[in-house]
């Protein structure tokens, strides 16, 4: 029995039929390209050929049109990337929400927080030094441990942006791509942020828990029993005295509910938060290869300033060196515990280290190198 030349046998497999179709097209291309000019020959061959059978390994764009060829006739569609608007705005007004939820309770403290009524004894004297404007202001506080570590962190993520490439498809936002270095400064600010308003959180808490008087305590209030009498009168001596009012004329009601918030010092928890969070931020991102001391130098000038604004407050006896001590634990302590478990700074670093086998991991620079991997 006779079958057709361009007929497939019955017992044909389905990869036969597919090649017979394909070599079927490329006949009937080829056909048609007699009647074209030789000019245009060759890119009309290419054309018909990537449009039948894309070449091997090759990814197809999301943004690229995909050519197929059905009974003859080329159709075109685009796989356009989807728009990422809504959930990018669904995610930072969670994060947004959630910053408030940390932060919004700072606020109450700050605006109608009212501090454990401590008392004292009047021949406590370490309550007994003069009132001192503070070294370190409000204001240069903000500055160093606000504005210094997202200066430092988006300058960095600049820089790591244009040195490096990513693989993943950047988020497109009202028909706009977002570099990648926008997303990762967006996730460390994010995260300093969240980091910050906790550490002022457990320092509020803890002020307004324990209200512990300040150094400057009687230069401050002049307190006055409630009897009339003075610290000074002898009936007071080793006395420990709750009931008692102000008497100071240069005290303000802010001071006044500021001398209770000794403990732990602010100041101190939230520069050693914010610079020891940017000396560890520099660690994971900063890889500069000019100078190995460059990185440490930053650091340790970092330290430096946070470690001179915490012994400010007790030279300017704002504090206890107790209550510097502890809000510079705490602070450090939350700085180390949102980099590492909160954060991806060092997720690469955890991913090499967690290999299957501990021996395996790399040990040199060669070992590292792409020609080691390749058995070269």
């Amino acid at each position: 029995m006779s079958h057709d030349a361009n007929e497939a046998p019955s017992e044909a497999t389905p990869l036969q039929r597919e090649t017979q179709q394909y070599q079927t097209v490329l006949h009937r291309d080829s056909s048609h390209n007699n009647a074209i000019p030789p000019s245009s020959s060759v890119s009309s061959s290419n054309t018909s050929a990537s449009s039948v059978l894309p070449p091997s390994g090759a990814a197809s764009s999301e943004r690229e049109p995909i050519v197929s060829t059905t009974n003859g006739r080329k159709t075109a569609r685009t796989n356009t990337k989807m728009d990422d608007t809504k959930k990018v705005l669904l995610k930072v007004g969670f994060d947004f929400l959630i910053l408030c939820c940390v932060g919004f309770p700072i606020l109450i403290f700050f605006v109608a927080g009212d501090p454990f009524k401590r008392g004292f004894f009047c021949d406590d004297e370490s309550l007994m030094h003069p009132f001192h404007d503070s070294t370190v202001t409000n204001w240069m506080l903000y500055i160093i441990g606000l504005a210094l570590p997202i200066i430092v962190i988006l300058l960095t993520e600049v820089i790591r942006g244009r040195r490096k490439t990513s693989e993943a498809h950047p988020l497109k936002v009202w028909n706009y791509d977002i570099p990648f270095w926008v997303v990762q400064a967006y996730k460390s600010i994010g995260m300093f942020g969240f980091g910050a308003a906790v550490s002022q959180l457990l320092t509020d808490v803890g002020k307004y828990t324990i209200g512990r008087l300040r150094p400057h305590f009687f230069d401050v209030c002049q307190p006055k029993m409630r009897d009339g009498t003075f610290c000074n009168d002898t009936i007071n001596q080793g006395k420990y005295i709750t009931d008692f009012e102000c008497t100071s004329l240069k005290s303000s009601t802010r001071m006044l509910k500021e001398m209770r918030l000794s403990f732990p010092s602010g100041h101190s928890s939230f520069s050693m938060y914010t610079l020891v969070f940017c000396a560890i931020f520099l660690q994971a991102r900063m890889n500069w290869r000019g100078s190995k001391l460059l990185k440490h130098f930053l650091q340790f000038l970092l330290i430096l300033l946070a470690w001179y604004t915490c012994l400010s407050r007790i030279s300017d006896y704002k504090h206890h060196w107790s209550d510097v001590l502890s809000g510079a634990v705490l602070g450090a302590t939350v700085a180390i515990v949102v980099s590492n478990f909160c954060t991806d700074l060092f997720s690469m670093a955890r991913k090499r280290a967690q290999g299957p086998i501990a021996s395996s991991l790399p040990q040199t620079r060669y070992e590292l190198s792409t020609n080691h991997a390749n058995g070269n």
